[in-house]
């Protein structure tokens, strides 16, 4: 359980992380434009901001799904374990 807890923490900042940083600041200093100068016009589009925005999003949801997820697994505690699915057989009955 505190994995999947880690997991979902995990993705639900850098899903915002991904959403926010393209938006900010940060995204002017990036060290990859001072060596390469090229990917500078690259990475200023507003497509290309907007994607990495989007995986943010989609990562932010996939750590939200992990939570409900976890509570939705969750039982009361000392609650018994639900009831066992019956065995079936797959040969014809014995008649």
């Amino acid at each position: 359980m505190f994995t999947r807890v880690l997991f979902a923490a995990y993705f639900i900042e850098a899903g915002l992380i991904l959403v926010v940083a393209p938006w900010s600041g940060f995204w002017q200093r990036n060290v990859f434009a001072l060596y390469v100068p090229a990917i500078q016009p690259l990475l200023d589009s507003a497509v290309v901001r907007l994607g990495v925005s989007a995986i943010g999003t989609i990562t932010a949801l996939a750590g939200l799904a992990e939570i409900g997820g976890l509570f939705a697994s969750r039982r009361p505690p000392g609650a018994a374990p639900g009831p066992a699915a019956a065995p079936t057989s797959t040969l014809p009955s014995d008649r």
